[in-house]
């Protein structure tokens, strides 16, 4: 299980380059909107021994700390993201942190991307999809087209409902960064025409102006999970880099 510091890195991403993270959640815990089958930081059930959140302050001395220290050291920086051990919109902060984040990365680093990596859980919420809207590089997710199929792969809390979640994601008119895990389970396979044509659909409502997809690249929590091949992704995706999407996919 990864357990991340309110500032991390940074580190290499092999989708956003070298990548200083900001965690807003328990630095020995995990809080998250869901619970995937995927995911690096393990079941939210392990990760109950930590609640404390960190405030606005505490992200912004940390975050101020790190960049002098890298700008010091000439440590290249492409993009300072959001994301550590859950969902990063839940720290009720979210909208004060990313704007005193805008504001460092003007100072020390203004050639770096601000990037959120977020379930998409929270953007029906005005403050939150105000704050996302600001940052270079929203990234939101949707791995499944319908509300059972998600059950399957992300285990939402209850309330969850992918039809709130396309029409938030709307307002963004096609400004933001769409990325799903392609993955096998027992019950779930990203590339049968339930999940694939279904999540094509959304993606041509949508139109982002990038869509990120990968696949597992790290131990899960549930076991058995089988990955794709790059070659495999770009022929399932096929129809859409036809009709012009840009997609970017890591094995």
């Amino acid at each position: 299980m990864i357990r991340e510091e309110v500032v991390f890195g940074p580190i290499h991403s092999r989708r956003l380059g070298s990548s200083l993270g900001i965690n807003l959640l328990p630095e020995k815990g995990k809080i998250c909107s869901f619970d995937c089958i995927y995911c690096e930081c393990g079941w939210n059930k392990d990760g109950h021994g930590d609640t404390k959140l960190p405030t606005a302050a505490e992200v912004r001395n940390a975050l101020e700390t790190k960049l002098k220290q890298c700008k010091a050291n000439q440590v290249p920086i492409d993009s300072i993201t959001f994301s550590g051990d859950g969902e990063p919109t839940l720290n009720p902060d979210f909208p004060q942190i990313s704007d005193d984040t805008l504001r460092l990365r003007d100072q020390y680093y203004p050639a770096s991307k601000v990037t959120v990596l977020s379930n998409s859980t929270r953007v029906h919420i005005p403050q939150v999809f105000n704050a996302l809207r600001k940052v270079d590089n929203p990234t939101m997710k949707i791995d499944a087209p319908t509300n059972a199929l998600a059950e399957k792969i992300n285990h939402p809390t209850p309330g969850y409902d992918i039809h709130r979640v396309v029409e938030a994601l709307k307002q963004f008119n096609g400004d933001f960064i769409l990325q799903t895990m392609f993955l096998k389970s027992k019950d779930f396979d990203s590339s049968s025409p339930e999940v694939l044509n279904g999540w094509m659909d959304i993606v041509r409502t949508l139109r982002p102006r990038e869509i990120m997809v990968y696949t597992i690249d790290r131990p899960t929590p549930e076991e058995g999970l089988q990955k794709f091949t790059v070659e495999e992704m770009k022929a399932l995706v096929k129809p859409l880099l036809n009709e012009g999407f840009m997609i970017q996919i890591k094995g």
